[in-house]
């Protein structure tokens, strides 16, 4: 019974506790006008160089919540709500690789307004690309957290897991549907993994949005690595997925030519990934193939193949805190 009630109280408290910790650890939250949108970021104290954290499609910056106390300590940490994520700007016009790189490069230069270790997980890891590339003074080393280089382009996107979450987009915004995080989670191939327990979620989450005013989607028999993806759902516009369903989001970026360009020391961690059953749809980021072509096109690359989930900073935080404190230090991957 003890055991239990322990669980329950670590799934239900998981959040007030990180925020309690991001607060101790002196995070403060902020907007800047990037050519008149408005990004949203958390920053820390000034304890060490400049550390730009950018997360990936449906998250915000506060998945960053289980590492951010302990860079703290080391780096004056950065890190951002993407457009169409979190409480930045729903600015449509820039939901692209390009467009949202190129402010993200203006963010570091007048913001930041110093070089700085730019660590990007999978959209995030496209985005820091091309940072790099538009502005590689201001880039001292390009941390890539398993992007989705090569699987994200259609039409191969579509035998992805990462394919789900821009179907469910296109569908919504073409069924004039009026609540995506209820949409989302009647329709997501995702809960459908959890097997017999999938309708008791659908139920509750249903319920919870029939609330006045509608909650975020939380179950307390579900652990915050699960929580943690429906939180942030009313802070996601399905415009952003819509953009990756038709592969407008990687216009003008060319994966290969944008790799084979970077001029910054990069490191690539290559996360777990597996193929379903049917053994047609990718689970993960990207397959050992890709991960490889992409290492092969960076010139300085240093390759690490990780034993952890596509959020390595949450899945194994102690992990992604030592990364990234070796690759401040100039500590290449020895296996």
């Amino acid at each position: 019974m003890a055991t239990a009630a322990c669980y329950i109280r670590r799934n239900t408290t998981y959040w007030q506790r990180a925020r309690r910790a991001l607060d101790r650890a002196g995070f403060v939250e902020k907007s800047a006008m990037i050519d008149g949108a408005k990004l949203h970021y958390a920053q820390g104290p000034n304890n060490g160089p400049a550390l730009l954290l950018i997360h990936g499609q449906m998250k915000d910056w506060t998945t960053y919540m289980r590492v951010l106390p302990e860079l703290a300590k080391h780096f004056q940490v950065y890190a951002v709500d993407c457009y169409g994520h979190g409480h930045s700007d729903r600015a449509v016009q820039r939901y692209s690789n390009v467009a949202m790189g190129r402010d993200l490069a203006m963010f570091l230069r007048t913001v930041i307004a110093q070089p700085a270790i730019v660590c990007g997980n999978s959209s995030g890891g496209l985005l820091g690309v091309q940072i790099a590339n538009e502005a590689p003074e201001l880039v001292r080393k390009l941390i890539l957290e398993d992007p989705p280089f090569f699987s994200s382009l259609p039409p191969r996107f579509e035998h992805t897991a990462g394919y789900d979450l821009p179907r469910i987009a296109h569908d919504f915004l073409n069924n004039n549907e009026t609540d995506f995080s209820a949409y989302y989670v009647s329709q997501s191939a995702f809960i459908g993994l959890f097997g017999d327990l999938a309708p008791k979620m659908i139920r509750s989450a249903l319920a919870q949005r029939a609330r006045q005013p509608p909650q975020p989607i939380h179950w307390w028999f579900m652990p915050p690595a699960v929580n943690d993806m429906f939180r942030v759902l009313d802070y996601y516009d399905p415009r952003f997925g819509e953009e990756f369903y038709t592969g407008g989001w990687h216009r003008d970026f060319d994966h290969a030519e944008a790799l084979a360009a970077l001029k910054v020391p990069t490191v690539l961690l290559h996360a777990n990934w597996q193929l379903d059953a049917s053994g047609t749809t990718l689970l993960g980021a990207m397959d050992d193939a890709d991960a490889a072509r992409a290492a092969d096109l960076v010139d300085d690359v240093d390759f690490r193949r990780v034993d952890a989930g596509h959020a390595v900073h949450f899945d194994k935080p102690r992990l992604f805190i030592k990364i990234v404190e070796d690759v401040a230090a100039n500590k290449r991957w020895v296996d």
